[in-house]
């Protein structure tokens, strides 16, 4: 174990040092339906959070303490979390989306001591139960009143606006927080961060994008909203629905976007596919971007083309790969995917995610659903060969909180260095060239009695039909005597009365492919069901369940 001290908020303080006056955030607020932002800079961002640490301390939140975090992107967000940081408290933060049911089990596991929260999250805390019975402090944030416990306001209030606080001394591999994923392949699983993890994170984003201090941000996702003061950005807090990226206003977005200059954007692939088809269809032009960032799931090189020419032609927009429990791992930008290797994506190789990172080693490892407690090099396959990707590097987390079983899954010991590699659970081969292509998740592979084919690539096939929007492929039956169902959803606005026709195409197309030769059961889907966080990971679980009862 790493005991050297490190912390994650240090960053805050380094920027307020370094450029006080500079603004941090710029905060959406309307009034009487006029728009204005309400602008606070590093200097008082760094005050705002050690006058919160000063008060979180006072109620007993210090060290260690689990910490449930709700509270939307806004200056309260910002200044609470960077303020659990120097106390050396461990924020501990969910999707609300998620749903009620996933809600309570992640906050029965994280079993948490402390509940900030807006007074919707502690209305819902207290109608499900949340937190019980293990929560003792509560907080509440934006209201005159505490739900059974106290505001932030009135904790505030009789602290200096100056006072300084001084950081605690926290360990590389202490526990930051902890993060849980979205669930998409079962029931979310909360991530350890250390503090650590999150330094070797800023660094990485830093250096593999060319991101400075002075540089205008619009996160559309909280999580990477954080990322915005650590590297010195202003962040320019959108008016959207955190929870629904795929119903964002792109008018809203583009509007903020040309207002303030913004240089870098991060969104998911659901949003960027609605400003690309918004900013085509109004001539829209957004010079000032250097860089657009998206992640969660592979976004199709159409959506790519279409969002390039709202850019420079220098901007590209990246695609880096990762999980909530290793990111970054790779990167690749537009440019390469345009010029290259979208091609083969369309023959059915796979979505290419690009080369690893500086300072994070790749191996792809063969398949399989137990255990690997130990590493061992013979794991390493050869290049073209499909397998599991795993990964180790220092922003990859070692373990998951009161999960032993899905450590013991995802995590390999290397025994001669200490390290930990992760399987990412999905599955991959790296090219001559070193770079990695995506072919699905481990979960999600189809095994037939003829063998194993996977999602990413068959799919990819199929989609190149133009009235299809997606596909996902299935299986249905007993592992390892599968049948193989692709489930359609198509473009908005073909009537029902084109399927047959479409499916019998979809058919032709599939039989050209050796790779897609067994798959010969379609099913046309409404809507597909879709995770919370990006509205872009499709839920094969619940279309496989859908398809059993429909594929006869």
């Amino acid at each position: 174990m790493d005991s050297s001290p490190i912390n994650i908020a240090s960053h805050l303080p380094e920027m307020a040092r370094r450029q006080p006056d500079t603004v941090a955030l710029h905060l959406p607020q309307r009034r009487g339906g006029v728009l204005s932002y309400r602008q606070v800079t590093f200097s008082q961002l760094d005050q705002q959070s050690n006058r919160i640490a000063h008060a979180l301390a006072a109620r007993g939140i210090g060290r260690g303490v689990r910490t449930v975090l709700m509270v939307p992107p806004s200056g309260e967000f910002f200044a609470l979390t960077f303020a659990l940081f120097k106390l050396g408290a461990v924020p501990i933060l969910v999707d609300p989306g998620m749903g009620v049911k996933n809600l309570k089990a992640c906050f029965a596991e994280a079993e948490p001591q402390a509940f900030i929260g807006i007074p919707k999250a502690h209305l819902a805390r207290l109608l499900f139960g949340w937190g019980k019975p293990g929560v003792k402090t509560l907080i509440t944030v934006g209201n005159r009143y505490g739900w059974g416990g106290t505001t932030l306001a009135h904790l505030t209030s009789t602290i200096p606006p100056d006072q300084p606080y001084a950081m605690a001394a926290t360990a590389n591999d202490e526990t930051a927080a902890i993060l849980f994923t979205s669930g998409s392949t079962g029931q979310p699983k909360g991530a350890v961060y250390s503090h650590g993890n999150f330094c070797a994170q800023v660094e990485l984003l830093k250096e593999v994008y060319a991101i400075r201090p002075g540089e205008i941000d619009l996160p559309t996702f909280p999580l990477f909203a954080l990322f915005a003061p650590a590297l010195g950005m202003s962040a320019v807090i959108p008016e959207m629905d955190f929870t629904r990226p795929g119903s964002v206003d792109a008018e809203k977005l583009c509007t903020a976007i040309r207002t303030f200059n913004i240089t870098t954007m991060f969104g998911s692939p659901a949003l960027i596919r609605r400003v690309a088809d918004w900013g085509c269809a109004h001539s829209v032009k957004l010079p000032s971007l250097k860089r657009v960032i998206s992640a969660g799931a592979p976004v199709p090189a159409a959506v790519l083309e279409r969002f390039a020419t709202l850019l420079d032609v220098q901007t590209q927009i990246f695609t880096p790969y990762g999980a909530t429990e290793a990111l970054p791992v790779c990167s690749i930008g537009s440019r390469e995917i345009l010029g290259e290797t979208r091609k083969l994506t369309d023959q059915g190789h796979g979505v290419c995610i690009g080369r690893p990172v500086a300072g994070v080693e790749v191996a792809i490892v063969p398949i399989s659903d137990e255990p690997l407690p130990f590493w061992d090099d013979s794991f390493r396959l050869a290049a073209n060969v499909i397998g599991e990707i795993a990964v180790r590097g220092p922003q990859v987390t070692r373990r998951y909180h009161n999960r032993p079983a899905a450590t013991d899954l995802a995590k390999i010991l290397d025994p001669t260095t200490g390290t930990f590699w992760h399987r990412m659970g999905d599955l991959g081969y790296r090219d001559e060239q070193g770079r990695l292509w995506f072919c699905g998740r481990k979960a999600h592979r189809v095994r037939m009695a003829k063998g194993e084919v996977y999602t990413i690539p068959c799919e990819a096939i199929f989609n190149a039909h133009p009235q299809v929007y997606r596909s996902a492929l299935v299986g249905v039956g007993r592992p390892g005597a599968q049948r193989a169902v692709l489930c359609v959803e198509l473009q908005p606005g073909i009537k029902a009365e084109a399927q047959a026709l479409i499916r019998a195409e979809l058919l032709v197309l599939g039989q050209k492919q050796a790779l897609t030769r067994e798959i010969r059961t379609i099913l046309f889907h409404p809507a597909f069901p879709v995770d919370i966080r990006h509205n872009a990971k499709i839920f094969r679980e619940k279309l496989a369940v859908w398809a059993a009862g429909r594929a006869g």
